[in-house]
């Protein structure tokens, strides 16, 4: 009995899951945060469908144009995340460490961007989180909790890279210290991949 208790992976010195702590660790947090996304993503399709006169505020140019630049850096910054981590799994730090800056250099273009996106609706459409010209105030409530959320998360993400980056550049992390990093970028990617043509696209105005 004991010779079995000591070889199952639950008796400690080893993975139960066979990933790293690390990595199981991040995939917990993506689960839980998916959660508060997808609450937000709900609410915010509930109050669209709710209200028939939900608001239309996004012209062609330069919101619709805006955002889908923001999502060409955002899907460019996860290749060079992918071409980070392949170069880590293969003895590149240095190369490693360049494609991590490709990556925060993209992200922040993706906060650039919304940052002008965002002070152009409240200067000069008059949007905020209590209220806009075109009636329902949820609109103006909903849209900058959503965003504002997934921005705080890719500023968050900028910031974890720098740090990564930094260790790899100076031979502290290994490939899983960068692959992790790269799990909780491409879950921001993809989170933005719902808000994109959610809020965005079918809030656009045709005329």
């Amino acid at each position: 009995m004991s010779e079995i208790t000591a070889a199952s992976p639950w008796a400690g010195g080893a993975s139960p899951y066979a990933t790293g702590s690390k990595k199981f660790g991040m995939w917990l947090f993506i689960v839980s945060d998916s959660l508060t996304f997808s609450a937000l993503l709900f609410a915010y399709t509930y109050c669209r469908v709710a209200n028939p006169d939900w608001p239309k505020p996004f012209q062609f140019f330069p919101s619709i144009i805006f955002a889908s630049v923001m999502t060409f850096w955002l899907l460019s910054s996860s290749l060079t995340m992918v071409a980070a981590v392949h170069a880590m799994n293969h003895g590149g730090r240095k190369a490693a460490a360049r494609w991590i800056l490709g990556t925060m250099a993209c992200g922040s273009a993706f906060v650039i961007l919304h940052a002008i996106e965002w002070s152009r609706l409240i200067s000069q459409e008059h949007v905020t989180p209590g209220g806009n010209p075109w009636g329902v105030p949820l609109f103006g409530a909903t849209f900058f909790a959503l965003t504002g959320l997934h921005m705080t998360h890719v500023i968050v993400g900028v910031t974890y890279l720098a740090i990564v980056g930094h260790g790899v550049a100076r031979g502290k992390f290994k490939a899983e210290d960068v692959e992790v990093s790269g799990l909780y970028w491409h879950f921001v990617d993809l989170v933005w991949m719902f808000i994109f043509p959610l809020v965005y696209l079918m809030s656009a105005r045709v005329s």
